[in-house]
């Protein structure tokens, strides 16, 4: 029997328990007279996005809503719906629009949610959005709750404390972001509430767990995304936060790790202040980003060189070079990887050139699709992914080893990475030199191909490059040269040694829900022999 079946079973078993009426009644116990530690929100909420909500629930008065469970649970309703209604967060936005009406709505919300999942439910009590929601109750009870409403007061802190106790029972069944919310949800209650030294107890030995099992020793994140990496980093400085605001003691491991990761995270900024397009990410606001690292409160030196989480970065005058050579994922955080070894973005100044294509903030096929190894600027061998993805999301086939050499001076360096993704396949080892010189005017490259024995067939080798919608392009000198423009004005030009240099359309995923359309230089070549290699360069005009 699959570990993937034994985990199916015990999570139906444990549901089941849990749905019973037994459990219901041991979540049940002595309620909290009143918090007495509420720590504050960190982070701004949007006043149009409050006003919104009012909006599309029809409300223009002090009525009171009409919660019905169409609006609670639409049939229309994804999992980031669901994560973001039952987890409460827009009461940062209610908050930001501020008055009496919003106040109130809010109080009214939490009111109608109480009364209409007081008992354990699978989807909206789930250990995440559970601590997302006793976070937010929490850290806005100054503000929607009303000295004169008791009985409001008296439901809402009762039920926070049933929240928290199924927590403290569920705290280290989940793995991941969920595990971390949890932990989040249960130490705010742990803080707030008297007398709970259980359930602090809990909390810390779940961080201290999930920091040993997700966070490598460079401070880089298991997951390998950006993404993933800001959100965990506001969480644990949220964490912080509440400690801090009930004088509790802040473990070394923590303090550590944002600092470590507050480093980490700067590696993946373009000059724009913006992520780069790893693993699921979008390029994000960058005052959200500024946000989160000046509340991380370090000062330490942006991390050049991530040799266990696998990522570089080349400065050279205003270029940049960010270069993933990592290996795959762990299974756990391989369903959201993308297949991209040895993909790398360029930008001049505050202007991107070469960008992956992204990824979509809410469709789970235009995800699936800009996993793809051709979605990145990489190389591509018989149009197959350099790691198989499988249908249930997974990798399959993957990369196992990785090669770095980097060499640096004042003027100029160079990155030697490799990969084995393709060898299982046709015993192909991806090897991509990437050299960085003259202020940052030139950019060269070589894909050198390696097999262990000789092919029986030859191989098709594509080597893409994928330009910001930005950057306008023309193919010169009967198509053997491209001519590149950057918004500003300064001219680039693509060369290449061997092979067919071809321009081909493209999309660009690194913000919102709408692809934008651009282009891409494509390099077409075959591999007939042991080996190969293409060499490329681009250099600014004078």
């Amino acid at each position: 029997m699959s570990f993937q079946v034994i985990d199916k079973l015990k999570t139906t078993a444990s549901q089941m328990a849990q749905n019973s009426f037994l459990y219901d009644w041991s979540l049940s116990g002595k309620s909290p007279d009143r918090l007495i530690i509420k720590p504050v929100d960190l982070w701004t909420g949007d006043a149009k996005r409050g006003q919104s909500l009012l909006d599309a629930a029809g409300i223009a008065e002090r009525t009171g809503p009409l919660w019905d469970a169409s609006w609670w649970d639409p049939e229309t309703a994804d999992d980031l719906w669901t994560t973001h209604m039952h987890g409460f967060s827009w009461l940062r936005d209610l908050r930001a629009l501020g008055g009496p009406l919003a106040k109130e709505q809010g109080r009214l919300m939490i009111e109608n949610w109480i009364e209409r999942y007081e008992h354990w439910n699978a989807k909206t009590w789930r250990s995440d959005i559970t601590g997302r929601r006793i976070a937010m109750w929490i850290r806005h009870a100054d503000f929607f709750c009303d000295e004169n409403q008791l009985e409001f007061e008296e439901a809402f802190l009762t039920s926070i404390a049933k929240q928290a106790t199924h927590l403290s029972n569920r705290i280290t069944a989940k793995q991941g972001m969920q595990q971390l919310q949890a932990t989040k949800g249960l130490m705010f209650a742990g803080i707030a509430c008297e007398n709970q030294k259980e359930w602090l107890e809990k909390a810390h030995t779940a961080l201290s767990k999930y920091i040993e099992q997700n966070i490598d020793e460079d401070g880089g994140h298991k997951s390998r995304s950006p993404a993933i990496m800001l959100e965990v980093l506001e969480i644990l400085i949220d964490i912080r936060t509440a400690l801090k605001a009930g004088a509790r003691h802040e473990p070394d491991t923590l303090n550590n790790t944002i600092e470590n990761m507050s480093s980490v995270l700067r590696l993946f900024l373009h000059h724009d202040r913006k992520f780069a397009l790893f693993h699921n990410t979008q390029e994000h606001e960058s005052d959200e980003i500024n946000a989160v690292l000046s509340a991380a409160g370090t000062r330490k030196n942006t991390k050049q060189s991530l040799e266990k989480t696998g990522f570089e970065r080349l400065e050279i005058g205003r270029s940049l070079l960010i270069i993933d050579t990592g290996q795959a994922q762990d299974p756990f955080y391989d369903k959201q990887a993308h297949a991209a070894p040895l993909s790398f973005e360029f930008s001049y100044g505050k202007e991107r050139i070469f960008s992956n294509c992204g990824t979509h903030p809410i469709s789970a096929e235009w995800q699936d699709a800009l996993r793809f190894t051709a979605a990145h600027n990489t190389a591509c061998l018989d149009q197959r992914n350099a790691c198989e993805i499988k249908k249930d999301g997974t990798f399959g086939r993957k990369v196992t080893q990785t090669t770095l050499h980097r060499e640096e001076t004042k003027d100029a360096a160079l990155i030697v990475a490799s990969h084995n993704g393709y060898a299982p396949l046709n015993g192909i080892t991806h090897t991509r030199k990437l050299y960085l010189g003259d202020e940052g005017h030139d950019l060269r490259g070589e894909e050198r191909f390696t097999s262990a024995f000789m092919l029986i067939k030859p191989i098709e080798i594509a080597v893409r490059f994928h330009l910001h919608p930005d950057v306008t392009i023309s193919s010169i000198k009967e198509g053997e040269e491209m001519l590149l423009r950057i918004p500003g004005g300064i001219g680039w030009r693509f060369v290449r040694s061997d092979g067919v240099l071809e321009l081909e359309d493209s999309l660009y995923l690194g913000t919102g829900i709408e692809p934008r359309k651009t282009k891409q230089i494509v390099i077409y070549g075959q591999m007939h022999g042991d080996h190969a290699a293409v060499k490329w360069a681009l250099k600014r005009e004078e």
